[in-house]
């Protein structure tokens, strides 16, 4: 009974998703990792008490948290997903804190159709800023629980020479992360791939099966 409690148990951990590329912190994926995270797939703590990162994120400042990535302005890069169930996809973003996850910046939006398909292409905006950077995905899955999935990255930011490519949108005005469905009063519904309220200048569509979230709902 408890081998098939420990199996059921993996097979739960399974069916989500996780980010490859970028390796997040205390992925299996992370060649820096010593201390593995083999339940990544899971969606943050319905109370919010692991938001951000799962709080993997502490490890940042240690060897486990050196950067994964290199990076340069307004260049095309992807993103890769990896996981057996997509729960008929859902909405997702990708964005970039430089202050250790105390903000984040939205630097795509994908809603309806995430993560239907493993690779998720982006480009990091041409006036992002240049240094170490924490990367995240986040999704919101269209059935099942109402939860928030969110994988953590360190990557570095570097500049182009001459810069190329990207939105010509500043910065500052960059709308913060959407975040749901962990205890802040805000929640998506199920059925449906939540519409961000502000998803930014770079976005992309891929499904009619919309619904606005609920509550409130201002990015965090």
């Amino acid at each position: 009974m408890h081998f098939l409690s420990i199996v059921a148990l993996a097979a739960l951990t399974a069916a989500h998703m996780e980010m490859k590329y970028p390796a997040p912190f205390l992925s299996k994926y992370n060649v820096h990792s010593t201390q593995i995270d083999y339940s990544m797939t899971s969606p943050l703590f319905a109370s919010g008490a692991n938001f951000p990162c799962k709080g993997y994120h502490s490890v940042l400042n240690t060897p486990q948290g050196r950067s994964v990535a290199n990076w340069k302005t307004g260049q095309p890069y992807t993103v890769t997903l990896e996981g057996s169930a997509t729960h008929d996809g859902g909405s997702c973003q990708l964005s970039l804190s430089y202050d250790k996850g105390q903000t984040w910046k939205v630097i795509q939006s994908f809603i309806g159709g995430c993560p239907l398909t493993p690779n998720w292409p982006f480009v990091v905006p041409a006036d992002a800023p240049t240094g170490e950077a924490l990367f995240a995905w986040s999704w919101f899955n269209r059935i099942g629980n109402r939860e928030m999935y969110m994988n953590c990255a360190h990557v570095t930011i570097e500049s182009s020479k001459p810069p190329t490519g990207g939105a010509s949108f500043p910065w500052s005005k960059r709308p913060n992360m959407f975040v749901a469905n962990v205890n802040n009063g805000c929640r998506t519904l199920e059925m449906a791939d939540v519409v961000f309220p502000e998803p930014g200048p770079d976005v992309k569509k891929g499904s009619d099966r919309l619904a606005d979230p609920v509550g409130n709902c201002k990015p965090h």
